[in-house]
């Protein structure tokens, strides 16, 4: 037990930890289990979380450095210590929250180092708290030191624990330590990661205010105001634009109608030239009959039982197309986009230009 060149008041705080090892890691268990579960259920999407139960050779160092500040073992607050790294400063504001309601916590000894605003110091820029599992929250009458043990958990960004973990790994600590022009250069990159944690932050703020704003404008009908894209195109699927049609076609030979991704669709459309939302509603108000018309000759003389999801839009964009002044490879590319290319697709274009070749507008 003395291998560690200990004293006597540290060879007895060193038995005192490897009698408590077993509520250490009871109180990990618990501990952890209910963290994860608060942040499932909170949304938050975290980096990583882990934790760990200090090694003997670990605290063994400590206490021969220090070991005089310490009565007891519960003296020690970080025997038992969880880290929770997350991607955006405010998460780690919201992680905070949940520990600070979870948990009691010693403020005199947590620290925010958030707080102290030294410009090479991005790496240890993250929240310690001290805290005591409360009764209210596990209780075991057996073991009454898991609501007397204090241990610490660390929160910070993913960029604020790679920082932390490479300045560790080179050896960095201060500017004592280390030649002026390399602790000049970590200071720099210090700030540009600082500053990096903060954009990010700032940018997925943007993009959530816009999807926001775009959602609204949706809802609303003021689609000639929402450009065309990923986000936009799946708020107006969620209005379900193409079911009136996909009713009335299926009703041709009473199909049924299966659930498909549209993914392929928002490449087809744009390259069609739309640019908003509402140059797609217009395609929809203004085709829908022809498109219609299209599935009839399709169809009619069939006894097809299933239809998918996509087949109004589908032919919504072959009426488009034809009106436009397109022909079979132009059906031909549309149906590569939708499918994939195959050889198939030209004999599909083919038979889809015959059809429609019956169409109204085609025959002006």
């Amino acid at each position: 037990m003395n291998d560690y060149a200990l004293d006597l008041h540290g060879q007895m705080l060193l038995e005192e930890y490897h009698e408590m090892l077993p509520v250490f890691k009871q109180l990990q268990q618990v501990v952890m289990e209910r963290l994860k579960e608060l942040f499932k259920q909170s949304g938050i999407e975290l980096n990583s979380m882990e934790s760990r139960i200090k090694e003997e050779y670990s605290l063994a160092g400590k206490l021969k450095r220090k070991g005089s500040k310490y009565v007891s073992i519960t003296d020690i607050t970080d025997i038992f210590g969880a880290r929770v790294i997350a991607f955006y400063n405010e998460d780690v504001d919201r992680i905070a929250s949940i520990v600070e309601n979870l948990f009691e916590i010693d403020w005199p000894n947590s620290v925010d180092k958030r707080k102290m605003h030294q410009f090479d110091s991005f790496g240890y820029n993250s929240l310690h708290y001290i805290c005591r599992m409360p009764k209210k929250m596990y209780e075991d009458s057996s073991c009454p030191q898991l609501n007397e043990l204090r241990f610490e958990i660390q929160m910070r960004t993913a960029l604020q624990h790679v920082w932390s973990a490479i300045q560790h790994d080179i050896g960095y600590k201060s500017e004592i330590e280390t030649p002026l022009e390399y602790h000049r250069s970590l200071s720099r990159l210090a700030g540009m990661l600082e500053l990096a944690d903060n954009e990010f932050s700032r940018i997925r703020n943007a993009i959530t205010d816009y999807r926001r704003r775009t959602l609204s404008l949706v809802q609303s009908g003021r689609l000639e105001e929402v450009e065309l894209d990923g986000d936009t195109f799946n708020n107006y699927l969620s209005q379900h634009p193409f079911e009136k049609l996909n009713r009335k076609i299926a009703a041709i030979t009473q199909a049924e109608i299966q659930p498909m991704p549209f993914n392929s669709y928002l490449f087809v459309l744009k390259r069609m030239g739309m640019q908003t939302l509402g140059d797609v509603e217009l395609m929809v108000r203004e085709d829908f009959d022809e498109a219609y018309q299209l599935a009839l000759f399709q169809l009619g003389s069939t006894d097809i039982d299933i239809l998918s999801e996509t087949i109004g839009l589908q032919n919504l964009c072959i009426v488009h197309i034809l009106k436009n002044n397109g022909g079979k490879e132009d059906l031909q590319k549309l149906f590569n986009s939708i499918f994939g290319k195959s050889p198939h697709n030209e004999s599909l274009a083919e038979t889809v230009y015959k059809d429609a070749s019956r169409l109204s507008f085609m025959n002006r």
